[in-house]
C-alpha cells in the first residue's frame, strides 16, 4: 500500500499497483528477480511473487525520485507511508520455521537497508527512516501509565501499573441521560412554581373550589 498525496501524484502515477501491474513488472528485463538471490523461493508461486513485487515497489520508489530530485530538494517535507505484509504470507504459508521464511527475511533486510540508504543520499542525509514490526493485529495497542506520585515502596499486587478501571462504553449514554433527565426535572420544578406564584386568587380552579368555604356553602 502506498499513500501519494500533492504534486507528487503525476511523479508517482506510473508506479504499479494492481496485481496484474506487478506481474507483469517483475517479469520484465529491469525488475529485481534479476539481480535477487532467489534461494529457496521461487518465482512461480503467488505468495512469492507477492513479496518481490512490495520489493519492487520500494526500488521503483527510489528510481522515480532519482529522476525528479527536485522533490527532494523543496523545502516541502515528505512522508512516506509503506505497509509491507508479504513476509507475512511467506510465513503463514511456509511457515515461520521453514527455510522459505528465513531467505524472505534476510532478502527483507537487504532491501530495507538498501531502500533507506538510497534515500537518505537522495534527500542529503535530512531523512529519517522508521521500520515498526508488528506480530499480528488482532490485540489493540494499550499505553501502560502510572502516577509519578506513587510510593515506589507500597505496592498493589492486583493493579502494580496503577491503571485506570476499565472503561465502560455505556458510560457516556447513562451519563447523558441522567443528565437531561435532571435538566428536565429542574426546568419543570421552576416552571410549575412560577405559574403557582403568579396564579390569579379569583382563578376558578380545584384548588381554590377545594378551599374556598364560599363555594362548599353555596
Amino acid at each position: 500500500r502506498v499513500y501519494m498525496v500533492g504534486k507528487a501524484n503525476s511523479v508517482f502515477e506510473d508506479l504499479s499497483v494492481t496485481l496484474r501491474q506487478l506481474r507483469n513488472r517483475l517479469f520484465q528485463d529491469n525488475s529485481i528477480l534479476s539481480s535477487l538471490p532467489l534461494n529457496s523461493l521461487s518465482r512461480n508461486n503467488e505468495v512469492d511473487l507477492l513479496f518481490f513485487s512490495e520489493l519492487q515497489v520500494l526500488r521503483d520508489i527510489v528510481t522515480l525520485l532519482s529522476r525528479h530530485k527536485h522533490l527532494a530538494k523543496d523545502h516541502s517535507p515528505d512522508l512516506y507511508s509503506l505497509e509491507l505484509s508479504g513476509l507475512e504470507e511467506i510465513g503463514k504459508h511456509y511457515g515461520e520455521d521453514s527455510q522459505q521464511f528465513k531467505d524472505a527475511s534476510q532478502i527483507l533486510v537487504d532491501a530495507l537497508q538498501k531502500f533507506a540508504d538510497e534515500m537518505y543520499n537522495l534527500y542529503g542525509g535530512n531523512a529519517v527512516v522508521e521500520m515498526v514490526a508488528v506480530k499480528a493485529f488482532n490485540s489493540p495497542l494499550a499505553r501502560k501509565a502510572r502516577s509519578i506520585l506513587q510510593s515506589s515502596q507500597v505496592g498493589d499486587t492486583d493493579n502494580p501499573y496503577n491503571l485506570a478501571y476499565p472503561y465502560n462504553y455505556n458510560y457516556s449514554v447513562i451519563f447523558n441521560i441522567i443528565l437531561w433527565m435532571m435538566i428536565g426535572l429542574a426546568l419543570a420544578v421552576i416552571v410549575i412554581s412560577y405559574n403557582l406564584w403568579n396564579m390569579d386568587p379569583g382563578y376558578d380552579s380545584i384548588i381554590y373550589r377545594m378551599t374556598n368555604q364560599k363555594i362548599r356553602m353555596d
